[in-house]
């Protein structure tokens, strides 16, 4: 049986104008632990993360005022706090906006207690401070313009530090210690997002586009991570080409 009381370090704000389903999802996470708050604007949700800086916020997209979007606009420029959206059945478009937008997953609604939970306990565990490579005191020169702390968990491109959102770094952590060998989408889904979104395969599209625009000279051209057609991706061998060299 789970420990609930292991979640009581993370609070959790719930956005949302209808005050029923927020009460109704704050009865669950509470039930399983979490301390939650809650807002029902978007202004409101900002004003909160500013001052309670809670560990994870599950925002609704349709929202009177500042929607979901907006506000998860205005709030990526101010945090980097988990960001769940809650989206309407079937608006594909709405889940592939708030992802490029900076959120971190979406449910749809409607969807069941259990569901909501599985993706909280997945997005804490995958954001919090000690995820994958924290402890490697390594740095890795990929080549003259790529250099990789995993110790300190930085990224260097043209000496210039490269700002990395949690779910990216944990993704180029996975491909980069599996440099030379092709990373399928089942095991990076498993790997960086859990073994719960393994059938979610635009998620490892969606955030190999992320950083191959902050790290590749030219994205469209990819030097470093490099696309193996309906298998999954590789990272150059660096090591092997840095020998040759």
């Amino acid at each position: 049986m789970e420990d609930n009381s292991a979640h009581n370090r993370y609070l959790i704000l719930v956005v949302d104008d209808e005050t029923r389903i927020a009460r109704m999802i704050r009865m669950n996470l509470e039930h399983d632990g979490y301390e939650v708050i809650e807002a029902y604007s978007g202004q409101q949700a900002l004003d909160m993360v500013r001052s309670r800086m809670p560990n994870l916020v599950i925002l609704d997209v349709m929202m009177p005022g500042l929607d979901g979007f907006e506000t998860l606009q205005i709030l990526r420029e101010i945090s980097q706090v988990p960001v769940i959206m809650l989206t309407a059945k079937g608006e594909e478009e709405d889940r592939i906006r708030g992802l490029e937008l900076g959120a971190d997953d979406y449910v749809t609604k409607p969807f069941s207690p259990r569901e909501l939970m599985s993706r909280v306990k997945a997005v804490l565990r995958r954001t919090e401070g000690n995820a994958a490579g924290g402890g490697d005191n390594n740095v890795i020169q990929v080549d003259d313009r790529l250099k990789i702390d995993f110790g300190k968990r930085e990224v260097w491109v043209e000496g210039e530090l490269v700002k990395l959102r949690p779910t990216e770094y944990r993704l180029l952590y996975h491909l980069v210690q599996n440099a030379g060998w092709v990373m399928t989408y089942d095991q990076l889904l498993t790997k960086v997002w859990g073994y719960e979104y393994r059938d979610e395969t635009h998620y490892v599209r969606l955030y190999i586009n992320y950083l191959r625009q902050k790290i590749e000279k030219d994205p469209s051209n990819p030097e470093y991570i490099l696309t193996e057609r309906g298998v999954g991706y590789r990272f150059v061998d660096y090591k092997r080409k840095n020998a040759v060299q």
